[in-house]
């Protein structure tokens, strides 16, 4: 990723605090969920979305222990070492030892992050070592979207 790109990334994301949390959204100053803030992003970054999710439930994690948002990363971000991540790198996070990634955020620098979480708008937070201890994967936005 350039680093234009990983600015990009954080000047968007930026743009979406105060956003109300809304399950399933992605639209900037109406709702968004966390997915939707990494989807709003890659969509000012690259304009389409290279691949729209199914709907999901909230417990989708908890019920079918698939790695949904894992694997929907692998295939369109650049996975990287988290001693590597940097300002504009998506994060994605375990809630329990065991069970799937469910929870994304965009790395802000000073271990900062911005994501939305239930209950919440749109915020940057500190990456404190509950968020560390539970980490599953950084990636970056491509130079250039994957083509499928």
């Amino acid at each position: 990723m350039t680093p234009e790109i990983r600015a990009a990334a954080l000047d968007e994301a930026r743009s979406w605090i105060g956003t109300p949390y809304r399950h399933q959204a992605s639209v900037r100053g109406s709702g968004a969920d966390c997915l939707g803030l990494v989807r709003g992003v890659w969509r000012a970054l690259y304009r389409d979305e290279p691949e729209a999710p199914p709907p999901y439930r909230p417990d989708w994690a908890e019920r079918f222990g698939e790695e949904t948002l894992l694997d929907a990363a692998r295939r369109r971000l650049i996975e990287q070492n988290f001693a590597c991540a940097e300002p504009g790198d998506v994060l994605l996070f375990r809630y329990a030892a065991g069970h799937p990634a469910k929870h994304c955020a965009i790395l802000c620098a000073d271990a900062r992050m911005i994501h939305a979480w239930h209950g919440r708008t749109v915020c940057e937070t500190g990456l404190t070592p509950w968020w560390r201890r539970r980490l599953s994967g950084v990636f970056a936005f491509p130079s250039k979207p994957a083509r499928t």
